[in-house]
């Protein structure tokens, strides 16, 4: 349902030099995760295709530079472009990728030197960019060409907060890809924190009623995330942490890649026709399952997270459980909703930004905390890691918000509206916090298992249950 957007989140007043700071510290954090992605290897690695899935590292260097011309130098700065001829290389819905190795890209130093020269432009525009206090951005697309759709994308600097964002989501994709990628390890990094022994409960009830999802405040919150309106969510139970892998193993033992009923029937094609028996990257050996990780081989930790499963996979989980998977809206509601102040916040923990002892994110680690990490990072229900670890698959598909308008261009968003999407929530070890809040949304196809996804399940409240709320 939709109205008031009463119980939004405390609006803080942000000035515009301190929406300044913060661009360049975004901006700065991602170039530097970019290095670290496309140096850690030699160029032939760069240019090698790792998967048909992906594009090859070089690629995504080259893209994110040519973005952030294209949007910064370009349409905020007023700048004549400086490589016209590579636009149509490095659009994303111009080449598919696998396609992406035959085209004439440019070599690993070239990229580089590319993508260092628009920077140091960028950051001249961001200098002498007028900003506004904080108030979010217009919401008139881009392509109508009005002078109140270019000033939005200075609206509290929204255009550097969307590349720094957009930055961060090709380094997420290029981590996945070495993921993908066969040889030695590249990357290290310490693991996380161990936690004790969680010993809360397995399940958490969420009050029935309204509450007010997505963002009208949010400065750099994206088109799809907006506007904030009510929905309406009747009572459930969610898991207090994600699935773990010693649970899923339960799954694997009792059959469930063996019987069709707890599969969708795409998703038991899809079983059927890739021969799926665990999630991606596991595979038994002498009585253990072992999973690849970053160039590593080790046992499957049975305290983590599950990670790198499909969302058929996950759904077929939950049926076998006698659950089902959350909606977004159950999602959010879960993660944001301060009941006792009928208000939504920006995170599970409240309005703070993220810090390292509220969430697992920015691959600080390579790899999911135990389940039941990160106590002080729980939502006001007590619910654990909505943050960070995994992407959750939700049971919802991916469309927009009533009264959405597409900003700064349709292609970021719209053109993926429809059933052929599931949504994700919550955001991974993989995610920079810049780009994940408590109203972020991924999506992605539901066969997909190379993104590092997993899930948690709900729900419905029984008849006794039900009554008892009622009194």
């Amino acid at each position: 349902m939709t109205g008031s957007t009463t119980g939004a989140p405390h609006e803080v007043p942000v000035g515009p030099e301190e929406l300044r700071r913060r661009a360049l510290t975004a901006l700065r954090a991602a170039r530097e995760r970019t290095d670290l992605l496309t140096s850690c290897v030699e160029d032939g690695e760069l240019t090698a295709q790792h998967s048909p899935l992906m594009s090859p590292l070089v690629w995504d260097l080259a893209h994110i530079g040519n973005q952030e011309e294209q949007w910064l130098l370009r349409a905020v700065g007023g700048r004549d472009a400086l490589r016209p001829e590579i636009d149509s290389l490095y659009d994303a819905f111009e080449h598919p990728r696998a396609a992406r190795p035959s085209l004439p890209l440019l070599a690993p130093a070239e990229a580089r030197r590319y993508a260092a020269d628009v920077r140091g432009r960028a950051l001249d525009v961001l200098e002498s960019t007028p900003f506004t206090d904080g108030t979010p951005f217009a919401g008139t697309p881009l392509a109508e060409g009005t002078a109140q759709a270019v000033r939005g994308l200075t609206d509290a600097g929204f255009a550097f907060g969307m590349i720094a964002q957009h930055e961060q989501q090709h380094d997420e994709t290029m981590l996945i890809t070495h993921q993908l990628r066969a040889g030695a390890p590249a990357l290290t990094a310490p693991d996380p924190e161990p936690a004790p022994a969680f010993g809360g409960p397995d399940e958490v009830r969420v009050p029935g009623g309204t509450f007010t999802m997505g963002t009208s405040t949010e400065p750099w919150a994206l088109d799809n995330e907006r506007p904030a309106h009510r929905r309406l969510v009747p009572p459930f139970f969610l898991d207090t942490t994600p699935v773990t892998n010693a649970a899923y193993q339960r799954f694997i033992d009792d059959g469930g890649y063996d019987e069709p009923r707890w599969w969708h029937e795409r998703g038991w094609e899809a079983v059927r026709g890739h021969g799926l028996t665990a999630p991606l990257f596991w595979r038994r050996e002498g009585g253990q399952w072992l999973r690849r990780r970053f160039g590593r081989v080790e046992p499957v930790p049975a305290d983590e997270p599950v990670v790198h499963v499909s969302w058929y996979e996950a759904d077929a989980y939950a049926r076998w459980a006698g659950r089902r998977l959350p909606t977004e809206a159950e999602w959010e509601k879960a993660a944001r909703h301060k009941p006792e102040e009928d208000r939504s916040t920006r995170y599970p923990w409240g309005d703070e930004d993220p810090a390292p002892h509220h969430a697992n994110l920015g691959q600080r680690h390579l790899r999911p905390a135990p389940a039941g990490s990160y106590p002080r990072g729980e939502s006001p229900l007590g619910i654990r890691q909505l943050m960070g670890d995994v992407w959750e698959w939700t049971a919802s598909d991916f469309l927009p918000y009533p009264g959405f308008v597409a900003f700064p261009y349709r292609e970021y968003s719209a053109v993926f509206f429809g059933g052929d999407y599931k949504v994700l929530r919550g955001g991974a070890f993989s995610v920079d916090a810049v780009a994940c809040r408590g109203t972020f949304r991924n999506w992605d196809h539901p066969v997909r298992r190379q993104i590092f996804s997993g899930f948690r399940t709900a729900r419905d409240a029984t008849a006794a249950e039900l009554a008892a709320e009622l009194g």
